[in-house]
């Protein structure tokens, strides 16, 4: 048991920070190797363990699970050099290092034999204060708590990622009878804080909450599959996107889980559930078993239910008992239903037709309705807690409840009473009295959400560290909006909390044209006579800005009308000096996207807060033209202040950047790229942006803050120009860039270069600025632009030209 001295500490919010310093990872499989990495991207150092090698290193196991990290897709690491802070190990040689681990993760396969062996093979290295955790996805917590000695069952719990762990942010929190309280909150306020994990904290049933009730989806779906004789093409098609979930859909998702995975957890839900209504259905599919008895693992040996060949995916056909190519697609009734705007209207519409796949996805929605109304008391505490687990740990844009609510409780209840007496559902169990008694069909209101237990609604968990989420995840309940508005049009909202001005774009992934661009300015100027500071960002969406509204570009360019565009990209430079030389500090902060014109404006703030998964690049050349915002005056301003005798090397790694239209992966990688500074600050947690946004504008402002002199810019003048002409010739030769490329590149070249002078000769702002909206007009005046322009309004993608 901890000492009361240690309990004490364990209450204290930065208790984790002060002591998990580094972590040892049990099992360098897919899994183990993947949490492993993620643990890196926070920051963390960690010791990845596998068995010895029979000959060569002992630790070439582990070694090579870094290594295949390096090659997975999506990848697990936000920067591939930071592998080298996985340090491999072995059982034999290595146990020792555990002593310095104070979290010790088991990721072994899903064997209790297995399991028992290595917790007794560790126990004699375990540090007195180390915390030991489980990533079991079913297996019983307090079953495999019993296994250990009594001083380390209060420092025992389960701890179970999602895959892959970088982008599934669920952890579920399983405490033993004996786990410490208090150790508990430590663990769900360090992986909220330090890994931005989303924490259900779920009881020790088989499975829990989201592999219980996934796994029940995907067998429901696949039952419902055969029955509608629907190829699993078509069921993906079905289940993906246009269901509010992820592009793998059903059956890629198995083949991402991994066959055996899927195949263990429906043992263990046979086994573990003798009483359950639906225990007939827990049975491994025969052309399941058959793909893995050859070896067709999923994701993990490259071939699953789908395999790729010569580029193309093939898919596994039941009937023919072989692969087919994945070419087969809904009827185009359904997928025009399938195209309109909500999940809601969607739904609904479906009701209408009379089509094998609509009443394959009004079945699979019903039986996860019924499954999930049964079995919510034995599972978990309330309707959040189901709905979380599986929009975070399934990737599901929302959860079955709030699903249900949305389409109506009490007509929802009608239906599926009606195909429970016609035989249609998947089980006869009658829904439990509960579901009548939801107060106006409201599982979700203002108070919190909905637990039959106590008939009561319950607001999420309120340890400290939810407090520095001003904008929490949301799941049921519609979010308020946030702090006291000063000015909002359909452009922008510009608000405040305490002294801290905060600007939001309205427009739809902050695109911007010129209202947007004058909001800014006005927002800036009214921000610097009432408050301390400003913050610019969006912070319940997956974006900043993807820069100009291209449509709106694409009218005036069509118009001739180059004063209206000379106006626009005027506008857009001043915004970016406006948020450069303003009296007050400018923070920007997001998540996700800030691509080309959004990119630029972000590279003038003091100090960017971004979340780790964003995507910041300027990639103006994709659609034929070049950054003209400042965005190449900063990137060449940036290479000159950090190395202003020879600034070549730095800029020309932003130049094939932009040239390349290359946006980073994340927002590690945007630093390596340029767009980010060392001083900017990462998050991991997103729901923190707003707080962290706040706390360093406030730090700013405190710390008598002056905006930066005007600088002048150490060109590389037309030596740099020809070393770069060079390296496009070489792009070109490569075929990294078309035609059309190269011409926008010398452009760029000639701007960044700081125009036509000598090497070393000093250039202000305002020639580049000036230089930029020169070469962006000429380019909206050429056919291959305006190509390109429309071909990217019209598929997305870029025209090669």
């Amino acid at each position: 048991m901890l000492g009361k001295n240690e309990i004490t500490m364990l209450t204290n919010d930065y208790y984790c920070e002060k002591v998990i310093k580094k972590i040892a990872v049990l099992g360098a499989g897919v899994m183990g190797a993947q949490i492993a990495a993620h643990f890196v991207n926070a920051g963390f150092s960690v010791v990845l363990f596998d068995l010895p090698s029979a000959s060569g290193d002992p630790s070439a196991l582990a070694a090579n699970s870094i290594k295949e990290l390096l090659h997975l897709q999506p990848a697990p690491l936000a920067i591939t050099s930071d592998s080298q802070y996985i340090e491999p190990a072995n059982y034999q040689d290595d146990l020792s290092k555990l002593s310095h681990c104070q979290l010790v993760i088991e990721a072994i396969a899903e064997r209790f034999d297995w399991k028992r062996d290595i917790y007794l093979k560790i126990l004699p290295y375990l540090s007195a204060e180390a915390i030991l955790v489980s990533n079991t996805s079913g297996f019983s917590i307090n079953g495999l708590c019993d296994i250990l000695p009594g001083h380390v069952q209060s420092r025992f719990l389960g701890m179970h990622f999602f895959n892959p762990p970088r982008y599934l942010s669920l952890v579920e929190l399983v405490a033993s009878e004996k786990t410490n309280p208090e150790l508990l909150s430590c663990l769900e306020t360090f992986l909220v804080r330090y890994l931005g994990r989303i924490v259900v904290r779920v009881k020790d049933t088989p499975n829990f909450i989201a592999n219980r009730i996934g796994a029940f989806s995907l067998l429901a779906t696949l039952y419902h599959a055969d029955h509608y004789r629907l190829g699993f093409d078509v069921v993906d098609t079905l289940t993906g996107p246009v269901l509010g979930r992820p592009k793998s859909a059903t059956l890629r998702t198995i083949d991402v889980i991994g066959l055996d995975t899927f195949a263990h957890t429906i043992t263990t839900l046979c086994s573990g559930l003798p009483d359950d209504p639906w225990r007939w259905l827990y049975v491994t599919p025969n052309w399941l078993q058959s793909l893995m008895d050859r070896g067709h693992l999923g994701q993990k040996t490259h071939q699953g239910i789908y395999q790729k060949k010569a580029g193309e995916y093939w898919v596994y056909d039941i009937n023919k008992e072989n692969y087919r190519q994945a070419t087969h697609k809904p009827s185009h009734g359904v997928m025009d239903i399938l195209a309109l705007p909500t999940l809601k209207e969607r739904l609904i519409a479906l009701r209408r037709i009379d089509k094998p796949e609509a009443q394959f996805i009004w079945s699979i929605f019903r039986d996860l309705f019924h499954y999930c109304a049964v079995h919510l008391t034995t599972i978990a505490g309330n309707v959040r807690d189901i709905d979380l687990a599986l929009s975070t740990g399934f990737g599901w844009q929302q959860g079955p409840f709030s699903i249900w609510q949305d389409l109506g409780w009490f007509d929802i209840v009608e239906r599926i009473n009606a195909d429970i007496e016609r035989n249609k559902t998947l089980s006869n169990t009658p829904l439990p009295e509960w579901v009548y008694q939801v107060p106006d069909g409201k599982v979700y209101t203002e108070n919190g959400a909905y637990s039959p237990v106590d008939h009561t609604y319950h607001l999420p968990n309120l340890l400290p560290v939810y407090q520095r989420q001003l904008y929490p995840a949301v799941v049921g309940i519609k979010p308020l909006t946030y702090g006291q508005t000063i000015d909002e049009n359909a452009a922008v909202r510009l608000w405040h909390d305490d002294e801290i001005a905060i600007l939001s774009f309205n427009s739809k992934m902050g695109t911007f044209d010129d209202a947007v661009l004058e909001g800014i300015l006005l927002a800036i100027e009214k921000a610097t006579k009432n408050y301390q500071a400003v913050v610019i960002g969006t912070f319940n969406k997956n974006y900043f800005s993807v820069g100009a509204n291209l449509q709106y570009f694409l009218n005036v360019v069509q118009q001739k009308n180059e004063a209206a565009l000379q106006n626009t990209l005027m506008l857009l430079q001043q915004a970016g000096l406006a948020m450069r030389y303003a009296a007050i500090p400018v923070v920007a902060a997001f998540r996700g996207y800030a691509l080309g014109g959004g990119c630029e404006l972000m590279l003038h703030a003091d100090s960017v807060i971004v979340s780790l998964e964003s995507s910041i690049g300027l990639v103006e050349p994709s659609v034929g033209l070049l950054p003209a915002g400042g965005g190449c005056k900063e990137l060449t301003l940036r290479a000159s202040q950090l190395a202003p005798h020879d600034p070549y090397v730095i800029l020309e790694n932003s130049f094939k950047h932009i040239v390349l239209a290359k946006a980073s992966k994340s927002a590690k990688e945007a630093k390596t790229m340029g767009f980010l500074r060392e001083s900017d600050v990462i998050v991991m947690n997103p729901h923190e942006l707003l707080f962290i946004a706040k706390q360093q504008a406030k730090h700013l402002a405190t710390m008598n803050y002056r905006p930066p002199q005007r600088q002048k810019i150490h060109a590389i003048g037309r030596h740099g120009t020809n070393r770069l002409h060079r390296l496009l010739n070489s792009m070109q030769e490569e075929q990294l860039i078309s035609v059309h490329d190269k011409l926008i590149a010398t452009k760029i070249a000639y701007i960044m270069s700081g125009g036509d002078v000598e090497t070393g000769a000093l250039v202000d702002e305002k020639t580049l600025l000036h230089a930029e909206r020169e070469a962006f007009i000429e380019l909206t005046r050429m056919p291959e632009t305006v190509a390109r322009i429309e071909y990217f309004l019209k598929t997305g993608k870029k025209l090669t030209n």
